[in-house]
């Protein structure tokens, strides 16, 4: 489990004992829960009107900060951020494999796809656990070597249960579980074995004969064909012929690994557990009087390790016992000698019998959880991984759902799967850590509809930062490209996020709030990067509104921004298929550069554009008369001639065009945004002032023909 924070205010908002005085004061306790990583406020507040409130209370009192659990530390972000790179082709797989209609764990390819990324899982798990072994000295970690372990044993044995080899789920098992036994719980141990080595008469030392019957156990035949070497100097020369006779067998344990039948594994076996009796004659024929040499009675002992070999249960359990084994050492050791043709399927009848003898520790987490997978019972596995660590239960349930090993429907009335609600659960620890937030959206997008909404508000309150902090240079360059319309740090991750899990809905609720706070820039380039010209046209129009609620300045101060989007745009345009809305664009910036010239006492420049959005046809017909309009201060221009005759005559063209056009009744298609840039917001008075444009041309006229004196 996650670790937990402290539950207590610190410090005290009043003293031992002073809850009625707290109460009487007319305050209680409020709490606010922030939807940005799930943590809670907890705060006094008023709980009556001001004027009862008792006399002398602090106005200011403190404001607690709790949460459920503690944001994750560098090395697990780390460890979170790597693993859920595995998680995420678990799904692809299981994806895939459904799409297909393929049974996963019954089709060789997915299962062994399965198997590869269930592994890779254990070996981050002891990377971390590697890397917080030698780092302990530092106490800065926040979870301890000893966790890593656990959840390396935990999803190792997993593994060896549920997911093993293709083509090998209904071979024995006893192999794999006895290297898995091997692998984590080490025993007998490296230094008991090298002190040993170094006696010229080991049996003399009371550890000899124990090491020898655990490393028989363990199935490790070579430390005990090298011990039973030894014996060759032993006084009793019925212990010497027993241990050269022993010495073949135990290096000869048939393995199932080592043959290409089941058949021959079990042939096999039966010859070798003949010999093992045949040893039991010999060694029943030893007079009672020539079991002891004066340190130990090493017949007893001798005797129980061929028992083990026999497969004796009642040996087996009892050695295992007498060792200071538990309920997994018998288990590993009944599949290897008492019965080593069980499947895995069988196990559970077997472990359960062993349980009531040796059950697990209840106070070991991992024990509880390794008796479970040894039960069959994955369910109950889950509940208790679940106490140990949520990213345990999680990807556990992840992949226990694709096996068909819980349900993958809901089975109660939460509307909630068993493998979803372990899913959620550890995405709501990833919430705590706004870092995460990447993937705090990518598990809950697998988690059906509710999921998702819970994703959507992930999403909206991701902090995107535009607002760079002033010490940070890096920052203030990542803003200036936001602003300048280049998609660029978070609000690129947000846009992905929504883009890779098909959120359109969220991406809108974030394009609309740029438009409210008129970032026409960011909201531009962000239906640009998820290919939504329809939300582009319905910016490029709120930018045009500007113009007509807010007037030509504050126009061209709203379009500056969005400019520099303009390049990268037309270049995606080049298809055609979003080319009216970006000629839109197009027109919008030309007008707003037309303005802005006009500010600047650009006048030519200004010229230039009206000739240009008119002949180019770049400016839509609706703003062709708001274009001659604002076109009429240039012509009015004694102190330069910014048209040249043509030029005069194109806007005498369209202005003749607007007008008649008009008057036949195409007033809307013309005369639109110009009425609703007058007070009244008719067409009549919008034709008064196309007048104006009228008269202005004619002067300009007179002017170029030298018919008037200037």
């Amino acid at each position: 489990m996650a670790p937990k924070a402290s539950s207590s205010l610190l410090p005290p908002l009043f003293e031992q004992g002073s809850t009625e005085e707290f109460k009487a004061s007319g305050r209680t306790l409020a709490v606010a829960a922030s939807p940005r990583d799930g943590s809670i406020a907890v705060y006094p507040t008023n709980n009556k009107a001001p004027q009862f409130m008792k006399a002398g209370y602090p106005k200011k009192q403190p404001i607690y900060f709790v949460a459920e659990h503690l944001a994750p530390d560098a090395e697990r972000r780390t460890f979170l951020s790597d693993t859920s790179v595995i998680f995420n082709v678990v799904q692809n797989l299981v994806k895939t494999a459904r799409a297909r209609k393929i049974t996963l764990f019954d089709n060789g390819e997915t299962l062994g796809a399965l198997r590869k990324l269930a592994q890779d899982y254990v070996n981050f798990c002891k990377e971390c656990w590697i890397y917080a072994a030698e780092n302990k000295t530092a106490d800065t970690l926040q979870f301890s070597d000893d966790h890593y372990r656990q959840l390396h044993t935990c999803l190792s044995l997993f593994t060896v249960l549920y997911v093993p080899e293709p083509g090998l789920e209904g071979a024995p098992a006893g192999e794999d579980l006895l290297d898995w036994l091997n692998t984590h719980f080490v025993e007998p141990s490296t230094d008991e074995g090298k002190h040993l080595a170094t006696l010229d008469k080991p049996w003399e030392d009371e550890s000899y004969w124990s090491y020898l019957a655990r490393a028989t156990l363990r199935g490790l035949s070579k430390a005990s064909a090298f011990f039973l070497e030894t014996l060759s100097k032993h006084p009793s020369p019925y212990l010497q012929d027993l241990s050269r006779a022993l010495i073949p067998i135990l290096s000869n344990h048939p393995r199932f690994s080592q043959f290409s039948s089941e058949r021959d594994f079990a042939i096999n076996s039966r010859r070798w557990r003949d010999k093992v009796k045949t040893l039991r004659v010999e060694l029943d024929r030893v007079p009672e009087d020539s079991r002891e040499d004066g340190f130990d009675n090493w017949w007893a002992w001798f005797s129980d390790i061929v028992g083990v070999l026999e497969g004796r249960a009642e040996v087996v359990k009892r050695v295992c016992t007498d060792l200071g084994g538990d309920w997994k050492e018998v288990c590993v050791a009944w599949t290897m000698f008492v019965d080593p043709r069980l499947r895995r399927q069988d196990l559970p009848d077997i472990v359960v019998d062993i349980l009531d003898d040796l059950p697990p520790d209840p106070t070991n987490q991992e024990d509880v959880i390794h008796s479970s997978l040894f039960l069959g019972k994955p369910v109950q596995a889950l509940s208790q991984a679940a106490q140990l660590d949520v990213w345990l239960s999680a990807h556990l349930a992840d992949m226990m759902e694709a096996l068909e090993l819980i349900e993958a429907t809901p089975t109660d009335d939460s509307d909630i799967s068993l493998r979803n609600l372990y899913i959620i659960q550890f995405a709501e620890y990833l919430h705590s850590d706004l870092n995460l937030w990447r993937h705090t959206v990518d598990y809950l997008c697998t988690c059906g509809d509710i999921g998702m909404k819970m994703a959507d508000e992930v999403l909206v309150r991701v902090p995107l930062r535009l607002q760079s902090p002033k010490d940070s240079t890096a920052a203030s360059e990542e803003s200036a490209r936001i602003r300048a319309g280049d998609l660029a740090g978070v609000l690129k991750e947000v846009n992905a996020s929504c883009f890779d899990h098909g959120r359109e809905e969220v991406r809108r609720m974030v394009c609309k709030a740029f438009t409210r706070e008129k970032e026409y820039g960011l909201a531009l380039s962000y239906c640009a990067s998820a290919e939504d010209w329809p939300g582009l046209g319905r910016i490029v129009d709120r930018v045009l509104n500007e113009y007509v609620s807010q007037g030509p300045s504050n126009f061209a101060r709203s379009v500056a921004n969005i400019a520099p989007s303009l390049h990268a745009l037309r270049a995606q345009s080049k298809s055609g298929l979003n080319g009216v809305f970006i000629y839109r664009l197009i027109f919008a910036v030309r007008f707003a550069e037309f303005h802005q010239r006009k500010v600047n006492q650009e006048y030519m420049d200004a010229a230039g554009d009206v000739v240009a959005m008119l002949k180019e046809e770049v400016a839509p017909r609706a703003w062709w008369a708001v274009v001659l309009c604002d076109a009429v201060d240039l012509l009015q221009n004694h102190e330069i001639m910014p048209f040249t005759t043509s030029e005069a005559t194109l806007l005498l063209h369209k202005l003749e065009e607007v007008v008649s056009r008009s008057s036949y009744g195409a007033g809307k298609d013309y005369l639109a945004v110009l009425a609703q840039c007058t007070k009244n917001g008719d067409e009549k008075f919008a034709l008064q002032q196309l007048q104006s444009v009228r008269l202005a041309l004619a002067k300009y006229y007179a002017r170029a023909l030298d018919v008037v004196p200037v």
